[in-house]
């Protein structure tokens, strides 16, 4: 069992990344449902609106703020390399950084530039509206699976 302060930076790894699993599960299994059941103007408009909405300093602070503690939590780790927990804290902090937070970068936002550039209601925009629901979707499935896996696998390091 882990002990001193990496049981402080395991309990908010397990609440950063549970929280993110969270809202990513969200979007894939009520938004882009919501979503994709539109017609392709409306979805577009939508989608764009909550994209440029989600730029707030609190969504921001939350989701840059676990990447930041998930990588503390990898340095930490590697550098004191505890007796115990070292594989799940480094395990946890892999699975969010490049499950969530990398395919947050290369996969989700480049969609979401591409679809801010359409104009809801064109033929690009409806041509495009399936692919983007299809392929985002996808990458958020992976960016759930991933936070939560992290969640679990910092969890672990608590018992």
């Amino acid at each position: 069992m882990i002990d001193g302060p990496y049981v402080v930076l395991a309990a908010l790894g397990v609440l950063g990344a549970g929280l993110m699993a969270g809202v990513f599960c969200a979007f894939s299994v009520l938004v882009m449902r919501a979503l994709k059941a539109l017609p392709p103007a409306q979805g577009v408009a939508a989608m764009n609106a909550i994209n440029s909405s989600a730029m707030t300093p609190a969504f921001m602070l939350v989701f840059l703020g676990v990447a930041a503690l998930c990588a503390v939590i990898a340095v930490v780790t590697f550098v004191l390399w505890p007796d115990d927990g070292t594989v799940e804290l480094l395990l946890g902090s892999a699975l969010y950084l490049a499950g969530s937070f990398g395919v947050t970068v290369v996969a989700n936002v480049p969609r979401n530039e591409q679809l801010m550039k359409l104009e809801a209601g064109t033929p690009e925009a409806a041509a495009y509206w399936p692919v983007y629901v299809r392929e985002w979707t996808m990458w958020n499935h992976v960016r759930t699976v991933a936070s939560a896996a992290a969640a679990v696998v910092y969890l672990l390091a608590l018992a």
